[in-house]
């Protein structure tokens, strides 16, 4: 299905109309919240005084942790994070104290008049200082299927090797904010730029001390997300909420950009390491991989994220005899978090490094190697969890790019130029990705929403999953207009609110579209079901002739039709206003959970995911070996959204997540000193991609004629999966360096390939070429 309409907000987002957190009227009396945060990466809190900035005229509180109604808590997952720091920091930009006051020039004020001292304790900054003092975050994780030890070890050719992948900051336009309304009868209003409002009310329940019914969250729009306000947003709305409650006026927190790349998490580190064996056709035979992840100073959700990167460790190859481990590491860092992909990227990364290294080994092209190792038939058809690649579209998807970018021909053109070129190589690579969708927490799999049709026909829905860009909303909107058979414009999206829609997933693994969209269609036809056992009496006609049957009437262009006596039919608003008069409901609740999913995380198997959604990238690059300086000549891309709800958006999920992973892999390095602090903490210091960045020659297309019957309307989930393609850019570099020395030699670097890596690793194969 095909709903060419314009993303919701898109006229709002370029007037300048489209609200958001700092955008809201401001109440009566609003104050300003500030949040005083630790200097040093680990400290005890020795004595602090707070009587010199409560006694600033017009600073109306300054709270410590020992000012918080009711629970020092916000571990989203593991109650191992406190709101505020008590006797000790474990990080630099953990928060310390609160202020409200009546402008934030006041609020500075109040936050030199602190008077802290903090006694420094020996701090853990890296992976490698983690694993060595042995701070294991939890139990390690194992998937195991087969010998791997022993397939590597009888196998014809064998490889070893570490790979270093790096955090990124999510760098969502609309820093972390909250705005919380004191209201009567001991309630809280929270304006919250959360991914997960139901997440939001609990946690700040839990820090009042009150009742979830008595928290309100509601939410219009994010300025961007990635998965930074998956959890990491509760701390702005139970900040501003505690404020709140302390002055009884309203209070809003927005960070400084420069504050909130410091204070919170980022895409998880890795430190992996591996084992391969394989034949002499480069197929593998056996692979064993060690996962480590910076898990920060608490917990957060790194456990899911590395779960997520051991399910995805294989990417779109089998492998007979396959083990994964993975391990959290503590560190004194901000708690690292959810960041599109969700432990993906690390994991795929991983054996895309094995593969290209497979095909250098071999003096084979990696194209080839890879076609060799997919998922195929059975019985190399199941995952090392033991769940079935089913309608696995790797292979179509495979033969229509290398025809459509013309890789072999371009694959020729490269060495010919390479040949010619001394200071300036090229470099091509495809690269696919298999990416699970469904929360491999199995009880996350499900959505509600709620519609209403009012009596002038026209609809407003409201629904669990949260509008941050995507075009989530549009999706929705596109879906109740087609299932109602009414024109789109008479559909409206609300904002969604724990009050409406209680006890939601937050809007993150893919699954938006998926879960709430069937909770939309169940809700829909709900009130179908009604309005069409009523209009089938009105339709029929009288004595003797041949009822209508509710089963055979179908709502479509704005009309309610008798399928098997076509000139039975009444408009839909004409419908609508005759069944308000019969007394018939035209409101509903809806409800959806995914099934037949079940993951065994004890075991390593089940069945965690509901379909996979696949794609191909094809990059060619240019590398100035004396600078390092590259250029992204052409990308073409290939991807699978099932029947697409709106190809539009999806093409641009496709190119964002694209261009957002091309960061990740050669730009984005983030940077700590000796002492713990961020020294990449604002765009003059990280650099995210630019217009300048995109591919001049970017190429995508959608798969056509895949429909995915799992899902509403035949569709598939879009919003992670395109970041791994971007590996295809980072492995293009890495072919172009190995140019250099005629492909003999095995490139080192890690990712990102920033220029400067480029440029060291250049000079190194040119010495040994």
């Amino acid at each position: 299905m095909s709903m060419p309409l314009l993303h919701e907000s898109a006229v709002g987002h370029v007037t300048g109309e489209a609200q958001y957190i700092d955008d809201l009227s401001h109440p009566e009396r609003l104050l300003a919240g500030r949040v005083v945060y630790g200097p040093h990466a680990h400290a005890r809190v020795v004595t602090f005084d707070l009587t010199a900035a409560r006694s600033i005229p017009g600073v109306r509180a300054v709270l410590s942790a020992r000012d918080i109604p009711g629970e020092n808590q916000v571990g989203p997952v593991v109650h191992d994070e406190v709101l505020l720091a008590d006797d000790e920091v474990t990080f630099i930009g953990q928060a310390v104290f609160l202020i409200a006051a009546d402008s934030d020039e006041l609020c500075r004020e109040a936050e030199r008049a602190i008077a802290v001292e903090y006694e420094q304790l020996p701090a853990v900054l890296d992976l490698p200082s983690a694993m060595a003092a042995g701070a294991l975050m939890g139990p390690p994780r194992r998937i195991l299927r087969g010998d791997p030890a022993g397939a590597i070890g009888k196998a014809l050719h064998r490889i070893s090797g570490e790979l270093e992948t790096g955090a990124q900051e999510h760098w969502y336009l609309e820093t972390q904010a909250a705005l919380c309304v004191p209201a009567e009868d001991r309630r809280m209003l929270v304006y919250s730029s959360t991914q997960h409002p139901s997440e939001t009310q609990t946690l700040v329940a839990e820090v009042l001390g009150w009742p979830r019914n008595a928290v309100e969250v509601e939410v219009r729009r994010l300025g961007g997300g990635f998965g930074g306000k998956e959890t990491q947003a509760n701390h702005t709305a139970c900040w501003a909420a505690v404020l709140a409650h302390a002055t009884g006026r309203p209070v809003k927190i927005r960070l400084f950009r420069d504050d909130d790349m410091i204070m919170t998490g980022k895409r998880h580190r890795f430190l992996s390491r591996y084992e391969a064996g394989f034949d002499a056709e480069g197929v593998l035979q056996g692979v064993a991989i060690e996962l480590n992840s910076d898990g920060g100073a608490t917990t957060d959700l790194s456990f899911a994220i590395l779960e997520r990167a051991m399910l995805h460790a294989d990417n779109s190859y089998f492998v007979p005899d396959f083990g994964v481990t993975g391990s959290v590491w503590k560190t004194n860092l901000p708690s690292n978090t959810a960041f599109r992909g969700f432990g993906g990227p690390q994991g795929i990364a991983v054996m895309e490094t094995i593969i290209d290294r497979i095909a250098r080994t071999l003096g084979r092209d990696a194209a080839e190697i890879r076609r060799k190792n997919f998922y195929r038939a059975a019985p190399a058809d199941t995952t090392h969890y033991g769940q079935v690649v089913e309608d696995n579209r790797l292979a179509l998807i495979h033969d229509r790019l290398m025809a459509s970018s013309g890789y072999t021909q371009r694959r020729a053109a490269v060495a010919a130029f390479n040949a010619g070129s001394a200071f300036v190589r090229r470099g091509i690579a495809l690269t696919p990705v298999k990416f699970g969708i469904s929360f491999t927490t199995t009880f996350l799999n499900q959505a509600g929403a709620l519609v209403h049709i009012y009596t002038d026909g026209t609809v407003l829905v409201s629904h669990g999953g949260v509008e941050m860009g995507q075009g989530l909303h549009t999706k929705i909107r596109g879906i109740a207009a087609a299932e109602l058979g009414i024109d789109p414009a008479r559909v409206r999206v609300g904002a969604t609110n724990t009050a409406k829609v209680p006890n939601t997933s937050a809007t993150a693994a893919s699954s938006g579209a998926d879960l709430n969209g069937m909770a939309v269609r169940n809700a829909i036809d709900t009130i179908k079901t009604r309005m069409s056992a009523a209009l089938s009496e009105k339709l029929s006609p009288g004595a003797g002739g041949e009822p209508s049957r509710a089963a055979d009437l179908r709502f479509a262009a704005g009309r309610i039709v008798d399928s098997v006596h076509p000139e039975r039919a009444i408009t839909f608003d004409e419908a609508v206003r005759w069944l308000y008069l019969q007394r018939i409901g035209l409101s509903a609740a809806g409800f959806y959970s995914t099934p037949g999913i079940g993951w065994d995380r004890d075991a390593g198997r089940g069945t965690p995911f509901l379909y996979y959604a696949f794609g191909m990238a094809v990059s060619e690059v240019s590398v100035d070996l004396l600078t390092g300086a590259h250029t992204v000549e052409r990308v073409d891309i290939l991807h699978d959204v099932g029947d697409s709800l709106n190809p539009a958006i999806d093409r641009g999920q496709v190119e964002g997540g694209f261009v957002q992973g091309l960061g990740w892999c050669t730009t984005e390095e983030i940077l700590w000193d000796a002492r713990g602090t961020l020294m990449t903490h604002s765009p003059d210091t990280y650099k995210i991609p630019t217009a300048g960045d995109v591919p001049e020659d970017l190429r995508v297309a959608l798969v056509d004629g895949v429909p995915n019957p799992h899902v509403i309307r035949n569709s598939k989930a879009v919003g992670e999966p395109p970041f791994m393609l971007a590996l295809s850019v980072w492995l293009a570099i890495k072919d172009a360096l190995s140019s250099i020395a005629g492909h003999t030699v095995e490139p080192q670097f890690s990712l990102p390939a920033t220029r400067e890596r480029i440029a060291l690793e250049a000079e190194r194969l040119r010495r040994l070429a």
